[in-house]
């Protein structure tokens, strides 16, 4: 873990990080990167990188700055950047990003949206959900 204090602020590039054979119900809020090789159930706001392991099972809401998924997503995925599905991906159901890579053999079902609006939208939602209290 690393720190960086210039004066009021303090940053940190910290991975938060939910293993293998553990399984999280509810709502998660991250201001670093979050890396999911287990299962959550629920939502999952995170403000810096994303990545699902190619075990990591989320079934619910993402939203993230940017995703890596090598495993499973079922839900409503809102990524503002780039979202990336590797080749043993599956991703099912609705999804909006600015950007999107879909490797050879990686699965998509459901619906996208790639417009710049729909970006600046989930920005200012990210920001605002981030900063609510658990």
């Amino acid at each position: 873990m690393a720190f960086k204090n210039n004066e009021s602020t303090v940053t940190s590039t910290e991975l938060n990080f939910l293993g293998g054979g553990t399984v999280v119900e509810g709502t998660v809020r991250s201001e670093n990167s979050v890396r999911i090789d287990g299962k959550l159930k629920g939502k999952l706001i995170c403000k810096n990188t994303l990545t699902v392991g190619i075990n990591g099972e989320i079934e619910g809401e993402v939203q993230a700055k940017n995703a890596i998924v090598g495993g499973r997503i079922r839900g409503k995925v809102k990524v503002q950047e780039k979202l990336v599905l590797e080749s043993k991906a599956t991703l099912i159901g609705e999804l909006s990003a600015s950007k999107l890579i879909i490797d050879e053999g990686a699965v998509f079902e459901g619906t996208s949206d790639m417009g710049k609006k729909a970006s600046a939208e989930m920005q200012k939602a990210a920001m605002e959900a981030v900063k609510k209290p658990a």
